[in-house]
Protein backbone atom coordinates (compact mmCIF):
# COMPACT_ATOMS: atom_id res chain seq x y z
CA UNK A 1 0.00 0.00 0.00
CA UNK A 2 2.76 2.40 1.01
CA UNK A 3 4.87 1.47 -2.01
CA UNK A 4 1.89 1.87 -4.32
CA UNK A 5 1.14 5.36 -2.98
CA UNK A 6 4.83 6.27 -3.21
CA UNK A 7 4.99 5.18 -6.85
CA UNK A 8 1.82 7.14 -7.58
CA UNK A 9 3.35 10.38 -6.27
CA UNK A 10 6.59 9.70 -8.17
CA UNK A 11 4.68 9.20 -11.42
CA UNK A 12 2.68 12.40 -10.84
CA UNK A 13 5.91 14.27 -10.15
CA UNK A 14 7.49 12.96 -13.35
CA UNK A 15 4.45 14.01 -15.39
CA UNK A 16 4.42 17.55 -13.96
CA UNK A 17 8.22 18.00 -13.90
CA UNK A 18 8.63 19.20 -17.54
CA UNK A 19 5.93 21.86 -17.16
CA UNK A 20 7.28 22.95 -13.77
CA UNK A 21 10.85 23.20 -15.10
CA UNK A 22 9.71 25.41 -18.00
CA UNK A 23 7.59 27.47 -15.59
CA UNK A 24 10.57 27.95 -13.30
CA UNK A 25 12.97 28.85 -16.13
CA UNK A 26 10.71 31.35 -17.88
CA UNK A 27 8.77 32.82 -14.95
CA UNK A 28 9.98 32.03 -11.43
CA UNK A 29 13.72 32.60 -11.97
CA UNK A 30 13.24 35.87 -13.96
CA UNK A 31 10.80 37.08 -11.30
CA UNK A 32 13.24 36.45 -8.46
CA UNK A 33 16.05 37.97 -10.54
CA UNK A 34 13.97 41.07 -11.25
CA UNK A 35 13.27 41.49 -7.52
CA UNK A 36 16.99 41.27 -6.80
CA UNK A 37 17.93 43.77 -9.51
CA UNK A 38 15.34 46.23 -8.18
CA UNK A 39 17.77 46.90 -5.32
CA UNK A 40 20.65 47.70 -7.69
CA UNK A 41 21.63 50.31 -10.27
CA UNK A 42 22.09 47.70 -13.03
CA UNK A 43 21.75 49.07 -16.57
CA UNK A 44 20.99 45.73 -18.24
CA UNK A 45 24.41 45.35 -19.89
CA UNK A 46 27.23 46.08 -17.48
CA UNK A 47 28.32 43.17 -15.31
CA UNK A 48 29.39 45.60 -12.62
CA UNK A 49 26.60 47.21 -10.62
CA UNK A 50 26.07 48.45 -7.09
CA UNK A 51 23.57 47.43 -4.46
CA UNK A 52 21.68 50.62 -3.56
CA UNK A 53 18.97 49.28 -1.26
CA UNK A 54 15.60 51.04 -1.39
CA UNK A 55 16.84 54.04 -3.40
CA UNK A 56 14.96 52.95 -6.55
CA UNK A 57 11.70 52.54 -4.65
CA UNK A 58 12.13 55.89 -2.91
CA UNK A 59 12.78 57.63 -6.22
CA UNK A 60 9.77 56.02 -7.88
CA UNK A 61 7.31 56.88 -5.11
CA UNK A 62 8.64 60.32 -4.14
CA UNK A 63 10.59 61.83 -7.02
CA UNK A 64 8.99 60.48 -10.20
CA UNK A 65 5.76 62.35 -11.05
CA UNK A 66 5.45 60.53 -14.39
CA UNK A 67 5.35 57.18 -12.60
CA UNK A 68 2.73 58.38 -10.10
CA UNK A 69 0.61 59.88 -12.89
CA UNK A 70 0.77 56.60 -14.81
CA UNK A 71 -0.21 54.75 -11.63
CA UNK A 72 -3.29 56.94 -11.08
CA UNK A 73 -4.26 56.63 -14.75
CA UNK A 74 -3.95 52.84 -14.50
CA UNK A 75 -6.10 52.73 -11.36
CA UNK A 76 -8.76 54.78 -13.15
CA UNK A 77 -8.62 52.39 -16.11
CA UNK A 78 -8.86 49.34 -13.80
CA UNK A 79 -11.94 50.74 -12.04
CA UNK A 80 -13.77 51.43 -15.31
CA UNK A 81 -12.82 48.03 -16.73
CA UNK A 82 -13.99 46.06 -13.70
CA UNK A 83 -17.39 47.73 -13.70
CA UNK A 84 -18.04 48.02 -17.44
CA UNK A 85 -16.48 44.79 -18.70
CA UNK A 86 -18.27 42.59 -16.16
CA UNK A 87 -21.53 44.54 -16.37
CA UNK A 88 -21.70 44.36 -20.17
CA UNK A 89 -20.53 40.73 -20.27
CA UNK A 90 -23.15 39.66 -17.73
CA UNK A 91 -25.89 41.58 -19.56
CA UNK A 92 -24.98 39.96 -22.88
CA UNK A 93 -24.84 36.52 -21.24
CA UNK A 94 -28.30 36.95 -19.73
CA UNK A 95 -29.78 38.20 -23.01
CA UNK A 96 -28.23 35.37 -25.03
CA UNK A 97 -29.22 32.71 -22.50
CA UNK A 98 -32.83 33.92 -22.57
CA UNK A 99 -33.07 33.33 -26.31
CA UNK A 100 -34.50 30.07 -27.62
CA UNK A 101 -32.84 30.36 -31.03
CA UNK A 102 -29.59 31.73 -32.46
CA UNK A 103 -27.62 31.32 -29.22
CA UNK A 104 -24.63 29.93 -31.07
CA UNK A 105 -24.67 32.78 -33.58
CA UNK A 106 -24.63 35.52 -30.93
CA UNK A 107 -22.01 33.71 -28.84
CA UNK A 108 -19.76 33.58 -31.89
CA UNK A 109 -20.36 37.21 -32.89
CA UNK A 110 -19.56 38.63 -29.47
CA UNK A 111 -16.60 36.31 -28.84
CA UNK A 112 -14.93 36.90 -32.22
CA UNK A 113 -13.07 40.12 -31.20
CA UNK A 114 -11.29 38.12 -28.52
CA UNK A 115 -9.77 35.93 -31.24
CA UNK A 116 -7.99 38.93 -32.78
CA UNK A 117 -4.61 39.96 -31.41
CA UNK A 118 -4.91 42.96 -29.08
CA UNK A 119 -2.26 44.97 -30.91
CA UNK A 120 -3.94 44.28 -34.26
CA UNK A 121 -7.26 45.39 -32.77
CA UNK A 122 -5.59 48.61 -31.62
CA UNK A 123 -4.27 49.31 -35.12
CA UNK A 124 -7.69 48.58 -36.63
CA UNK A 125 -9.41 50.97 -34.23
CA UNK A 126 -6.75 53.61 -34.86
CA UNK A 127 -7.97 53.69 -38.46
CA UNK A 128 -11.59 53.85 -37.26
CA UNK A 129 -10.95 56.74 -34.87
CA UNK A 130 -8.74 58.74 -37.23
CA UNK A 131 -10.42 58.09 -40.61
CA UNK A 132 -13.85 56.45 -40.37
CA UNK A 133 -15.50 58.50 -37.61
CA UNK A 134 -14.50 61.91 -39.10
CA UNK A 135 -15.87 60.80 -42.48
CA UNK A 136 -19.15 59.68 -40.89
CA UNK A 137 -19.38 62.98 -39.04
CA UNK A 138 -18.87 64.92 -42.27
CA UNK A 139 -21.29 62.93 -44.41
CA UNK A 140 -24.12 62.47 -41.91
CA UNK A 141 -23.65 65.68 -39.89
CA UNK A 142 -23.08 63.77 -36.65
CA UNK A 143 -20.92 66.40 -35.00
CA UNK A 144 -20.21 64.31 -31.91
CA UNK A 145 -18.14 61.88 -33.97
CA UNK A 146 -15.84 64.63 -35.21
CA UNK A 147 -13.47 64.62 -32.23
CA UNK A 148 -9.77 64.08 -31.76
CA UNK A 149 -10.34 60.64 -30.27
CA UNK A 150 -6.64 59.81 -29.97
CA UNK A 151 -5.05 63.26 -29.72
CA UNK A 152 -7.21 64.85 -27.03
CA UNK A 153 -6.66 63.59 -23.45
CA UNK A 154 -10.35 64.20 -22.76
CA UNK A 155 -11.37 61.57 -25.32
CA UNK A 156 -8.33 59.30 -25.65
CA UNK A 157 -9.10 57.53 -22.35
CA UNK A 158 -12.55 56.57 -23.64
CA UNK A 159 -11.03 55.41 -26.93
CA UNK A 160 -8.71 53.09 -25.01
CA UNK A 161 -11.62 51.90 -22.90
CA UNK A 162 -13.78 51.23 -25.97
CA UNK A 163 -11.15 49.05 -27.66
CA UNK A 164 -10.39 47.18 -24.43
CA UNK A 165 -14.06 46.40 -23.89
CA UNK A 166 -14.58 45.40 -27.51
CA UNK A 167 -11.67 43.00 -27.22
CA UNK A 168 -12.37 41.54 -23.77
CA UNK A 169 -16.10 41.46 -23.10
CA UNK A 170 -16.68 38.33 -25.20
CA UNK A 171 -14.34 36.20 -23.10
CA UNK A 172 -16.06 37.18 -19.85
CA UNK A 173 -19.44 36.63 -21.51
CA UNK A 174 -18.56 32.99 -22.23
CA UNK A 175 -17.68 32.43 -18.55
CA UNK A 176 -20.96 33.98 -17.43
CA UNK A 177 -22.87 31.92 -20.01
CA UNK A 178 -21.35 28.71 -18.66
CA UNK A 179 -22.37 29.70 -15.14
CA UNK A 180 -25.91 30.66 -16.19
CA UNK A 181 -26.41 27.29 -17.83
CA UNK A 182 -25.79 25.70 -14.42
CA UNK A 183 -28.69 27.57 -12.77
CA UNK A 184 -31.69 25.20 -12.49
CA UNK A 185 -34.57 26.36 -14.64
CA UNK A 186 -37.02 25.21 -11.94
CA UNK A 187 -35.74 27.87 -9.52
CA UNK A 188 -36.25 30.67 -12.04
CA UNK A 189 -39.73 29.37 -12.88
CA UNK A 190 -40.62 29.17 -9.16
CA UNK A 191 -39.54 32.79 -8.67
CA UNK A 192 -41.67 33.93 -11.60
CA UNK A 193 -44.68 31.99 -10.25
CA UNK A 194 -44.20 33.71 -6.88
CA UNK A 195 -44.54 37.04 -8.66
CA UNK A 196 -40.90 38.05 -9.00
CA UNK A 197 -40.02 40.22 -11.97
CA UNK A 198 -37.21 39.16 -14.33
CA UNK A 199 -34.94 41.75 -12.68
CA UNK A 200 -35.77 40.46 -9.19
CA UNK A 201 -35.17 36.88 -10.36
CA UNK A 202 -31.78 37.88 -11.71
CA UNK A 203 -30.82 39.68 -8.49
CA UNK A 204 -32.19 37.23 -5.93
CA UNK A 205 -31.94 33.84 -7.67
CA UNK A 206 -29.46 33.90 -10.54
CA UNK A 207 -26.66 36.14 -9.24
CA UNK A 208 -26.21 34.30 -5.91
CA UNK A 209 -25.81 31.04 -7.84
CA UNK A 210 -23.15 32.36 -10.22
CA UNK A 211 -21.03 34.17 -7.63
CA UNK A 212 -18.13 31.81 -8.39
CA UNK A 213 -18.16 33.01 -12.02
CA UNK A 214 -18.25 36.63 -10.85
CA UNK A 215 -15.19 35.95 -8.70
CA UNK A 216 -13.29 34.46 -11.63
CA UNK A 217 -14.25 37.27 -14.03
CA UNK A 218 -13.36 39.99 -11.52
CA UNK A 219 -10.00 38.30 -10.94
CA UNK A 220 -9.23 38.05 -14.66
CA UNK A 221 -10.36 41.62 -15.34
CA UNK A 222 -8.38 43.03 -12.42
CA UNK A 223 -5.13 41.35 -13.43
CA UNK A 224 -5.55 42.06 -17.14
CA UNK A 225 -6.39 45.73 -16.57
CA UNK A 226 -3.35 46.34 -14.37
CA UNK A 227 -1.09 44.78 -17.01
CA UNK A 228 -2.62 46.59 -20.01
CA UNK A 229 -0.02 47.60 -22.59
CA UNK A 230 -0.83 46.68 -26.19
CA UNK A 231 -4.05 48.70 -26.46
CA UNK A 232 -2.44 51.89 -25.19
CA UNK A 233 0.74 51.31 -27.21
CA UNK A 234 -1.21 50.74 -30.43
CA UNK A 235 -3.71 53.59 -30.02
CA UNK A 236 -1.92 56.51 -28.38
CA UNK A 237 1.59 55.35 -27.46
CA UNK A 238 0.93 56.88 -24.06
CA UNK A 239 0.21 60.31 -25.53
CA UNK A 240 -0.64 63.00 -26.11
CA UNK A 241 2.44 63.76 -24.07
CA UNK A 242 2.11 61.21 -21.29
CA UNK A 243 -1.58 61.76 -20.64
CA UNK A 244 -2.54 58.12 -21.32
CA UNK A 245 0.63 56.41 -20.15
CA UNK A 246 -0.15 53.30 -18.11
CA UNK A 247 2.23 51.88 -15.51
CA UNK A 248 3.46 49.05 -17.76
CA UNK A 249 4.35 51.55 -20.48
CA UNK A 250 6.19 53.70 -17.94
CA UNK A 251 8.22 50.65 -16.90
CA UNK A 252 8.96 49.82 -20.54
CA UNK A 253 10.08 53.38 -21.20
CA UNK A 254 12.35 53.34 -18.16
CA UNK A 255 14.03 50.11 -19.19
CA UNK A 256 14.47 50.72 -22.91
CA UNK A 257 14.37 54.50 -23.44
CA UNK A 258 15.71 56.31 -20.40
CA UNK A 259 19.39 55.30 -20.32
CA UNK A 260 18.47 51.62 -19.88
CA UNK A 261 17.75 51.88 -16.15
CA UNK A 262 16.88 48.22 -15.71
CA UNK A 263 17.32 48.30 -11.93
CA UNK A 264 14.94 51.25 -11.61
CA UNK A 265 12.45 49.64 -14.02
CA UNK A 266 12.63 46.42 -11.99
CA UNK A 267 11.78 48.38 -8.84
CA UNK A 268 8.71 49.81 -10.58
CA UNK A 269 7.75 46.29 -11.64
CA UNK A 270 7.97 45.11 -8.04
CA UNK A 271 5.73 48.00 -6.97
CA UNK A 272 3.21 46.97 -9.64
CA UNK A 273 3.43 43.35 -8.45
CA UNK A 274 2.71 44.37 -4.85
CA UNK A 275 -0.24 46.56 -5.90
CA UNK A 276 -1.77 43.79 -8.02
CA UNK A 277 -1.21 41.27 -5.20
CA UNK A 278 -2.94 43.50 -2.64
CA UNK A 279 -5.93 44.25 -4.87
CA UNK A 280 -6.23 40.58 -5.87
CA UNK A 281 -6.17 39.36 -2.26
CA UNK A 282 -8.82 41.92 -1.27
CA UNK A 283 -11.00 41.04 -4.24
CA UNK A 284 -10.77 37.28 -3.69
CA UNK A 285 -11.41 37.62 0.06
CA UNK A 286 -14.50 39.79 -0.44
CA UNK A 287 -15.91 37.64 -3.25
CA UNK A 288 -15.29 34.39 -1.40
CA UNK A 289 -17.26 35.74 1.58
CA UNK A 290 -20.13 36.57 -0.75
CA UNK A 291 -19.97 33.03 -2.18
CA UNK A 292 -20.27 31.58 1.31
CA UNK A 293 -23.17 33.91 2.20
CA UNK A 294 -24.93 33.00 -1.05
Amino acid sequence: MYNGGYKKYISLLLFTAPAFILYAIFLLIPTVGGMYYSFTDWNGLNRNYDFIGLANFTEALREDPDFMNSLWFTLKYVLFMIILQNGIALLLAVLIESRTKSKGFFRTIFFMPNMISTIISAFMWTFVFSQVLPQLAERFAILFLDQSWLGDPQYSFYSILTVSLWNGVGYMMIIYLAALQGVPQSLKEAALIDGASPLQTLHSVVLPMITHAVTICFFLTLNGAFKVFEVVYGLTGGGPGRATQVITMNIYEEAFSNNFRYGYASAKSVILFVIVLIFTLIQITVMKKREVEA
